[in-house]
């Protein structure tokens, strides 16, 4: 049974595995080193404080992956635009779970005073994240090139944004 709903406290350590396999293995992130526990403690907990949906797929009880919206930039000027973040965990690609994830984040997102919501995707020369922000209305917005240096290459960014009013 597949199931999204909001994080909980006990979701932080497979939410901190599914990251960690990102950071270690691809350029689907630019963290070059997993964020501890504590870490992923003080993201929640901020993005709670904002009143942001931070949500998790779980398959037959396990953390299959999870979604956030945060705040796309610190300056105030950008206060009602939105980055969101998603991450499947490895096994638990192409079933779908990223489009309930997305599905339902810009469902709570548009709830929220929020203008845009924001992707920034690492162009890694797999398609299937920016597949997946076009299936929900995404526009490519441009890109930046060279922008990240993970595992011995340069990376660009892709940037894509949702209208949300």
């Amino acid at each position: 049974m597949t199931n999204v709903r909001a994080l909980t406290e006990s979701d932080l350590p497979a939410v901190a595995a599914v990251y960690g396999h990102y950071v270690t293995g691809s350029v689907a992130t630019f963290d070059e080193t997993p964020p501890a526990l504590d870490q992923w403690r003080a993201k929640a907990d901020g993005i709670a404080g904002a009143g942001l949906p931070f949500l998790v797929a779980e398959v037959d009880g396990q953390v299959a992956g999870y979604a956030y919206a945060s705040q796309y930039r610190p300056k105030p000027a950008y206060r009602h635009t939105l980055e969101d973040s998603i991450y499947l965990a490895p096994g638990f690609t192409g079933r779908g779970l990223g489009g309930l994830l997305l599905g339902e984040l810009i469902a709570q997102v548009r709830r929220t005073p929020a203008h845009r919501l924001v992707a920034v995707i690492a162009d890694s020369g797999d398609p299937a994240s920016a597949r997946l922000h076009k299936a929900f209305g995404f526009e490519e917005a441009g890109r930046l090139s060279a922008v990240g240096f993970k595992h011995g290459r340069w990376i660009d960014t892709v940037l894509f944004q949702l209208a949300l009013d």
